[in-house]
This record gives structure tokens, C-alpha cells and sequence, in this order.
């Protein structure tokens, strides 16, 4: 019954797994999932942080990554859970005050005996963390693109802004010091744009394309903050004040380093794929 409504574009769904002790390091989960006994079900207690979407209107639930091995076990397990919005236990409440991505609905979510059948499992039980993975290896891919765009925009428009504000009586774009900077910017987003569509044509053609992904992530959000960063710098004063959207490319900017694995991640994935 779920799938339907999310194809349709009926309800949307989010992904809960950072924690407040967990993010960069999602194998220390503490959220806990225990079977139970005499019932084809589990009980799901924990809290997750930070998670895109769940609560709004129209979430339908939420992803829920949580250990579900005994906690005496020698190797810890991780299931993924999926949990429909109002199920008895399970709240969800909108993190306000953000510096970035403010028309984004971002959420506290807490579980406390939390009730769901054992068809509610995704995957295999113990193979969460492997789902959650594969799925953050396609994230990659959306947060890239996203910084290509904003790295393309704010190029835009930091080049028509400074095709017409003029000093010493010539535009300022031909200021060599204003120059370079443009420069700079399309070179970074031709470069990002090449590595972001070579990760896609990998997906799409089913090749392995989860380091290149990680690549494109990484170089692709710190363009933009790049961008941005000197788009900002070019409109000088007009740059810091809300009637011009560079100061708020600038805040969203930030978002990209951290959201989906932070830059610090990326570069621990592609190290581990070189080989290091």
C-alpha cells in the first residue's frame, strides 16, 4: 500500500539514519529493534536526527536504520525498518532556526515502543546498512547535481552583474582581478559537470559508479560553495543583503559539504577505493 501513493506523488517518505552520536559514523547506531516474542513483529525504540522530509503533510513515514542483533552478539546487525507516519509511538517534529535550506522541512524523529510486522523489514534482516549505503551512493549523485546548479547560477549571475556595474569607467568584469574570478568559476563547474555526468552514465549503464559518485559529490558542493563565495565577493554589499539571491546561494551552499556524507566522507570513501 505505500509504494502507490509515493509513484503517484500522493505522499513523500524520508530517510532516518543519523543520530545525534551517529552521523558520519552510522555503524554506531543506538536506535534498537527487538523481535517479539510470540508476534510476527518488532519494537523499535531510539531517535534519529536531521532527517529531509518527515514531517510534512505528506510524509508517508520513514526509513528507520536500527540494530537488531542481541546486544550480547559478537557482531552487531542493522535492519531497516520502514514506519508509517502515525503509527502509535513513533513522532516526528520540524528542527527550526536553520541557517540553510529553510523551505526544506528537516525533523527530530523519537520511536518509543514502536510496533511494526515483520513485512515492514526492507531488504534482509542484518543487511541495513548495506541499503542504506547503496542508497546514499545514488544521494550523492542528487546532492552533486545540486551543487552544479547553484554553482551554475551564481556564475550566471555574478557574470551579468559584472558585465554591467561599471568603476574607473569600464565595466568591472574587466578588471582583471574580477576577470580571473569568473575564470576560475567556469573552469570549476566545467570540470564538475564532466565528473557529475560520467557518474550518471555509469549508473544509468549499470557499471559501478559509487566511487565516482563520491568524487562528484565532493567536488561538485565545494564548487559551489566556491561559487558562491565569489559570486558573493564580485556583488560586494548587494551580495549580503536578501533582495539579491547570492546571499542566499551562499547560506545554501553550506548545506551540500555536510548532507549526504560530508566532504570529509567523501574523500574517506575515495581513499578507500584508491586503495590507501
Amino acid at each position: 500500500d505505500l509504494l502507490p501513493t509515493l509513484c503517484k506523488g500522493e505522499k513523500i517518505w524520508s530517510f532516518g539514519l543519523t543520530e545525534e552520536q551517529s552521523g558520519s559514523d552510522a555503524k554506531e547506531t543506538l536506535t534498537r529493534a527487538e523481535r517479539i516474542n510470540g508476534k510476527d513483529s518488532w519494537k523499535i525504540d531510539g531517535s534519529k536526527i536531521w532527517i529531509t522530509n518527515a514531517s510534512t503533510p505528506m510524509t508517508g513515514g520513514t526509513t528507520v536504520l536500527a540494530v537488531s542483533s542481541d546486544p550480547a552478539a559478537p557482531r552487531k546487525e542493522l535492519t531497516c525498518f520502514l514506519v508509517p507516519t502515525g503509527t502509535p509511538g513513533f513522532t516526528a517534529k520540524p528542527i527550526t532556526g536553520k541557517l540553510t535550506w529553510r523551505a526544506s522541512n528537516t525533523s527530530k524523529l523519537k520511536l518509543e515502543g514502536v510496533e511494526v510486522p515483520s513485512d515492514m523489514v526492507l531488504g534482509e534482516v542484518g543487511k541495513g546498512f548495506k541499503v542504506m549505503m547503496k542508497a546514499l551512493d545514488k544521494g550523492r549523485l542528487s546532492i552533486a547535481a545540486m551543487g552544479l546548479g547553484l554553482s551554475k547560477t551564481s556564475y550566471e549571475k555574478a557574470l551579468e552583474y559584472a558585465g554591467k556595474r561599471r568603476t574607473f569607467g569600464k565595466p568591472i568584469s574587466q578588471h582583471q582581478s574580477i576577470a580571473f574570478r569568473l575564470a576560475d568559476m567556469a573552469t570549476r563547474i566545467e570540470a564538475s559537470e564532466s565528473m557529475l555526468y560520467k557518474a550518471c552514465w555509469l549508473h544509468d549503464n549499470g557499471k559501478p559508479f559509487a566511487k565516482l559518485a563520491a568524487m562528484a559529490k565532493l567536488y561538485c558542493s565545494e564548487t559551489a560553495e566556491f561559487c558562491a563565495r565569489e559570486a558573493q565577493q564580485i556583488f560586494g554589499g548587494y551580495g549580503l543583503v536578501q533582495e539579491y539571491d547570492i546571499e542566499r546561494f551562499y547560506r545554501d551552499a553550506t548545506l551540500l559539504r555536510i548532507g549526504e556524507g560530508t566532504s570529509e566522507i567523501q574523500r574517506l570513501v575515495i581513499s578507500r577505493y584508491i586503495g590507501c
